[in-house]
């Protein structure tokens, strides 16, 4: 007996193929910088000094094996697993900080935008987690037929906006509160 309620096979594919592909993008800006993901994760300070180098190393890792597993359909419910476990991690280590009040901080979520913290990632990371589970769902026992894949890549590219726009609006956010509070 499957825990998840079966999903539209359009639906489950699109959720896999964006969630694998925003955990690979975020794997690559992340492994491209590691200097700058070291300084984040240490920033959050919850970690021994000695161990940040190692979770600076393998979290972006880990997340890019999250990503590729959720591709293909024989692997996508360890992928899920991963992603899964992955986000509830950083999400608690956001919200352990934004409960000792550091806000100012950048999520290390990685790219060339600077995000503070806020309650903003916090939501946007359940969402994830949301698509995680869909993706991670068996799909209902209909076929599938070529129209649906052409859905599913449209889907994928709309979730991705979807994802690539909040991130730019989470960036800003703080910057458009101090410009509104100026005097």
């Amino acid at each position: 007996m499957d825990i998840l309620p079966a999903v539209d096979p359009v639906f489950a594919y699109a959720a896999a193929a964006g969630i694998g592909a925003v955990f690979l993008i975020g794997a690559i800006e992340k492994l491209r910088e590691p200097g700058l993901f070291r300084d984040a994760v240490e920033d959050y300070q919850l970690l021994p000094a000695g161990a940040v180098p190692l979770v600076a190393r393998t979290l972006p890792l880990l997340e890019g094996m999250a990503g590729a597993l959720l591709l293909p359909t024989a692997t996508r419910a360890l992928g899920a697993l991963l992603a899964l476990a992955l986000l509830l991690v950083v999400t608690a280590a956001i919200a352990i900080n934004l409960l000792r009040g550091r806000d100012r901080i950048d999520c290390g979520c990685g790219g060339n935008l600077h995000t503070p913290l806020g309650m903003g990632l916090v939501l946007r990371n359940s969402v994830l987690m949301l698509l995680v589970l869909a993706a991670a769902a068996p799909p209902t026992a209909r076929a599938a037929v070529w129209l649906d894949f052409v859905a599913v890549g449209f889907a994928t590219l709309f979730l991705l906006g979807l994802y690539f726009l909040a991130n730019a609006m989470l960036s800003h956010h703080s910057h458009l509160l101090d410009l509104r509070n100026s005097p």
